[in-house]
């Protein structure tokens, strides 16, 4: 059950959303100013806020700016309800973040119509970002042209099929578009001035690749290659700046993205630095198993290249070391194909 905060400072207004909204299976709280609305929102965590603009102690736009400023609340939609029609009240909230307006008087089919709407869009959005929907990038984008702010995007975006071994991009290379892994797997790396690779990250499907460049304006850091036949949503570069700087839900889901993809990069620097090979290995080897398979009885074909350069070792040492792990039964190789026996101890392996 979705629930949804009213903050209200009339009470036969609250009451009445209360009972359309109750009717209509959501969980409601209620807050009769905005500085209780402020601290509801920040305890309760509602899936959406329902906000008079004119109200004593803290106005509406008082309680957008606060919790636009917090990262556990900033994310919530957040809809509008009042009285006044002049523009320059819409043109504030829209700059603040907010989603959507309701003037009163509204019927109850606009106010539920408008929630709904705001509901299944950040659930898409969210789906997206925790690569667990299976809806593919473009129906977002495609969706994302019919909001009147996005009107301009252009048409141009493609998926294309990439095969094994193939560039995706290249470091030095100008940045023109983003990449969406729709299916199969890619990695990204760098090269050493005498040629060796090292792996940043292995990419699955619901993951971007090639945004760092496009956000600093800076030509490509590193290089994308297709480890398996591969289908990338290629999104022109045009689209996603509209779409990252119009669209609030897009822009703070994807800096959350940033922000996770910040911390695994630290935790891989911190193995590198700290962690024994066999570690290393058995982490890189269950890092490549987890983002190209669903099921843990199926082999995994990976080059015994591309895990030394995700270990930050030798192939030789790579080699070794998967010889041991199956001498210890923890793993099966069969003609190069290699199945995960216990997982267990490739996960708990002392240092």
């Amino acid at each position: 059950m979705k629930k949804i905060l009213v903050v209200e400072d009339n009470l036969e207004v609250r009451e009445n959303l209360k009972d359309i909204l109750e009717l209509s299976d959501f969980e409601v709280v209620l807050a009769e100013n905005g500085v209780t609305g402020v601290a509801k929102a920040k305890s309760q965590s509602p899936d959406l806020i329902l906000c008079d603009v004119m109200m004593p102690e803290l106005d509406g736009l008082g309680v957008l700016k606060i919790l636009g400023q917090n990262a556990s609340t900033a994310s919530i939609p957040f809809i509008f309800l009042t009285a006044k029609t002049e523009k320059e009240d819409f043109r504030k909230g829209m700059e603040l973040g907010a989603d959507d307006y309701l003037t009163k008087p509204f019927k109850s089919a606009d106010l539920l119509e408008a929630i709904n709407r705001r509901l299944a869009k950040t659930e898409k959005i969210r789906q997206i970002f925790e690569n667990t929907s299976g809806t593919p990038f473009k129906s977002f984008i495609d969706e994302a042209r019919g909001i009147k702010a996005l009107e301009d995007l252009s048409a141009n975006q493609e998926v294309r099929a990439f095969p094994k071994k193939a560039m995706i991009f290249e470091e030095g290379g100008h940045p023109r578009h983003l990449y969406y892994v729709e299916t199969g797997t890619v990695k990204t790396f760098r090269r050493n001035d005498l040629g060796k690779e090292y792996i940043l990250d292995v990419h699955n499907p619901g993951s971007f690749i090639g945004h760092q460049a496009l956000l600093s304006g800076e030509p490509y850091k590193h290089s994308a290659r297709a480890l398996e036949e591969t289908g990338i949503s290629v999104i022109p570069r045009e689209d996603f700046l509209t779409l990252l700087y119009k669209d609030r839900d897009f822009s703070i889901h994807f800096i959350r993205l940033i922000t996770r993809a910040s911390y695994e990069h630290e935790d891989r620097l911190l193995s590198l630095a700290y962690n024994s090979i066999r570690k290393r290995v058995a982490e890189s080897l269950l890092t490549f198993f987890d983002k190209t398979h669903t099921s843990q009885e199926q082999e995994l074909v990976v080059l015994r290249e591309d895990l030394a350069a995700l270990v930050g070792t030798a192939k030789e040492s790579v080699i070794r070391t998967l010889s041991d792990f199956k001498e210890e039964g923890l793993i099966r190789i069969n003609k190069g194909r290699i199945s995960i026996i216990n997982r267990d101890k490739l996960e708990s392996i002392p240092n």
